[in-house]
Order: C-alpha cells, then sequence, then structure tokens
C-alpha cells in the first residue's frame, strides 16, 4: 500500500510539472522551414524551352462557324501575335468567310415552304430563300493573349509533343450582308397578283452590307512540333446582333405582328462562334531556352 501510495505522489508531481510546458503556444510557422541540399535556390523548372517569349508568331488558318441554324460559314485567315513573355501577348486576328455551307433546314425550307398570305414577305420564293439570308462575309479584331497552363502531352510513350493553353480577349468589326431593309406596302398597292409576287421577289434578293462592331473572346490550345513551327486549335466566339434568316421577325407598336417591314428590328444577338485550326511560325526561328 504505502508503495502504491508513493508511486500515485511521483506521478501526480511529473503532471504538474509538465502542464505548464504543455500549454505555451508553439512559436514554429512555415517561414521556419528552408529547403536544404541541392535544391535550395534552384528554379521550378530547368531548360524549359520559352516558345512565345519576345517572338512574332504567324498563324494562317481554316475555320467553320457553329450551330448555324440556315447557313454554316467557312472562314479563311490568319493570325499574328507578339509575345512581350511567355505568358503575355498581342495580336490581330482576321478572316474572310465568303464561303458558306446550306443546312438541312434551309433544304427543308426550299422544298415545303409556304409563300402566300402573311408570310409573303419573310419567304416570296422557296427556291430563293438562300438568297436572303444574311452572311458574316469576314471579321477582324485585337486581341490580349495570356497563357496560364503549358506541359507535355505523349502519344503511346514515343511521341512527346510541349503544349499550352491559353485564352484571349478583345474587339473588332464583322462584315455582314443581309437582306436589304424592305416593305411589304411598296408590293400590296400593285395591280395584279403576278406583279405582287414579283415585287416581293426582287426585294428577296436586294442585298446591303453593314460593319457590326463585334467584342471576342475564347481559347486555345498550341502543340509544338519543332522550335519554329506548331499547331493551334482554337475556339472563338464574335456576339453581334444581324438577322440570320432575312424574315419578318418583329412586330409594330400597336402589337401587330408582323409589322410588314424588313429592318433592323428584326436583328436578334447571337454569339457567332467557331473553331479554327491553324499552323503557326515563329519569327525569329531560333527559341530561347530558360537556365
Amino acid at each position: 500500500m504505502t508503495m502504491t501510495l508513493r508511486k500515485l505522489s511521483i506521478l501526480l508531481a511529473l503532471t504538474g510539472a509538465l502542464a505548464p510546458a504543455a500549454l505555451v503556444p508553439s512559436q514554429a510557422s512555415a517561414q521556419d522551414v528552408e529547403v536544404t541540399g541541392p535544391l535550395a535556390g534552384q528554379p521550378p523548372v530547368r531548360n524549359l524551352r520559352l516558345y512565345r517569349n519576345n517572338r512574332l508568331a504567324l498563324t494562317p488558318l481554316v475555320g467553320l462557324t457553329l450551330q448555324e441554324p440556315y447557313r454554316r460559314t467557312i472562314l479563311f485567315g490568319a493570325r499574328a501575335d507578339y509575345h512581350f513573355t511567355d505568358w503575355l501577348g498581342i495580336g490581330l486576328w482576321g478572316g474572310y468567310g465568303g464561303v458558306g455551307i446550306q443546312t438541312a433546314l434551309t433544304d427543308e425550307i426550299v422544298r415545303q415552304g409556304v409563300t402566300t398570305g402573311r408570310n409573303q414577305l419573310s419567304l416570296p420564293s422557296r427556291a430563293g430563300f438562300a438568297n436572303q439570308l444574311g452572311s458574316m462575309n469576314g471579321a477582324v479584331t485585337a486581341q490580349l493573349t495570356l497563357v496560364p497552363f503549358r506541359g507535355k502531352v505523349a502519344l503511346f510513350q514515343r511521341l512527346f509533343l510541349d503544349t499550352d493553353l491559353y485564352v484571349f480577349g478583345g474587339a473588332g468589326l464583322a462584315f455582314v450582308e443581309e437582306r436589304a431593309d424592305f416593305e411589304a406596302s411598296a408590293c400590296t398597292g400593285l395591280a395584279t397578283s403576278a406583279e405582287r409576287s414579283a415585287c416581293f421577289i426582287d426585294s428577296q434578293n436586294a442585298r446591303a452590307s453593314r460593319v457590326a462592331f463585334a467584342p471576342t473572346f475564347g481559347v486555345g490550345l498550341n502543340a509544338y512540333f519543332t522550335d519554329y513551327m506548331g499547331l493551334s486549335v482554337e475556339w472563338r466566339a464574335l456576339p453581334f446582333s444581324w438577322n440570320r434568316s432575312g424574315t419578318d421577325e418583329a412586330g409594330d407598336s400597336a402589337g401587330n405582328f408582323p409589322d410588314g417591314r424588313i429592318d433592323s428590328d428584326d436583328r436578334f444577338f447571337y454569339l457567332n462562334h467557331m473553331f479554327t485550326f491553324g499552323l503557326i511560325f515563329f519569327v525569329p526561328g531560333d527559341v530561347e531556352v530558360s537556365e
């Protein structure tokens, strides 16, 4: 019994001595941890190939618009970018879009569209529907490019490519061709139905060009084959308002629909986005390599 009491007294004494030390807050912090050994002071990556740094990139490209209901546009163009650093640059992008492909919806309207009654202004003739469609004949933009990610990809562990992911934004101009402004009253007062029909068909074929302000933004992926050449795949948006169908889509202030006019009120806001593919050529041809 005496030995048990003695052991208990010793245990209580040790507990009392250690308790203050346990209550003292630790002074250690992450700043006290320093890298030592061969990695001390070393850069995160050695011998990094700086493909963009202080170089001009020229990229001929071809693209195709997406989700167009009546007419898809094929674009041919180019992009020129100068990068002050490997992750920041400015550039110009431009494309000609005078080549178009009719969609299945357009073909269906040509076969079965209704051309009489209140729809006569919107579709004077089925065969001429493609003539009244709006088209984006080209665009030019200025943009700022940021490159937040880069790395390597491997194909079957045999072919390795340097890649980077970039985002961009800017503003520019879109060159649009639409059905010309027209009022149905110019035809409805004619004497015969043949004259009225011919009048509407003439309006269907009349065209007007204009320039629309268009912001631009998107994302792209580059893969580098050599120090001076690579491949670019890009998604780009050019949002602006236009009348893609050439139809009478608006009502008047009295609530009548349609309003019997083809004009700016019939334009709607669309994203107008596309995919483009291009080959990148760098000037100068020699790439800078980090230490």
